[in-house]
């Protein structure tokens, strides 16, 4: 296996762990989302999956989508945002967003977030792209791609918040469907 091969690997498993799962190893994130790295070196080699410190740097610093961050004191680990982990409740600094914000998302799901706009789901919040092109590879993940275009200031200005994580991902609680409109790739 390549090294890109093997980082593309170990970056799912670390989403699988720090956003969704961290009970299938046995650990428990903080309500950050941090996790020690050894704890979590040593509880995936308990089940199965050998990591080591230098592995898990790497893929966190070679990660195109940045969505892993070492904490300053280089000792513990997180996902930026993306947690449907009950225990993580990350706080984020409120944010005045741009204009325009972007949704992809398949064309499977078109009719449903018409009428009921975009929802979090399992998810902390709803995930918005500032370019049209991010919104778009979104999209193509799963399946025919779709992209809405948020009127996100207006949404602003009617009192929805807005946050800002640090890989450049937008959050909202919720996007109501009538700040929506829909761009078919």
């Amino acid at each position: 296996m390549s090294g890109s091969q093997q980082h593309e690997q170990v970056s799912k498993y670390l989403s699988y762990i720090l956003r969704h799962e961290p009970h299938s190893i046995g650990v428990e994130l903080d309500s950050e989302g941090w996790l020690d790295i050894k704890t979590l070196i040593d509880a995936s080699a308990a089940h199965g999956r050998v990591l080591d410190d230098a592995l898990v740097r790497a893929v966190v610093e070679t990660s195109p989508k940045q969505r892993f961050q070492i904490s300053e004191d280089s000792e513990r680990i997180r996902a930026v945002q993306g947690h449907s982990a009950s225990e993580v409740k990350r706080t984020f600094q409120e944010l005045t967003p741009p204009a325009l914000l972007y949704h992809g998302t398949a064309t499977r799901f078109v009719a449903s977030i018409l009428e009921s706009g975009l929802r979090k789901g399992e998810r902390q919040y709803v995930h918005l792209s500032a370019d049209l092109q991010t919104a778009i590879s979104v999209g193509k993940r799963h399946g025919t791609p779709a992209v809405f275009a948020v009127q996100a200031q207006a949404m602003s200005a009617q009192g929805h918040k807005f946050f800002l994580a640090e890989n450049g991902v937008w959050l909202a609680d919720q996007v109501p469907a009538r700040f929506l409109s829909l761009d078919l790739q």
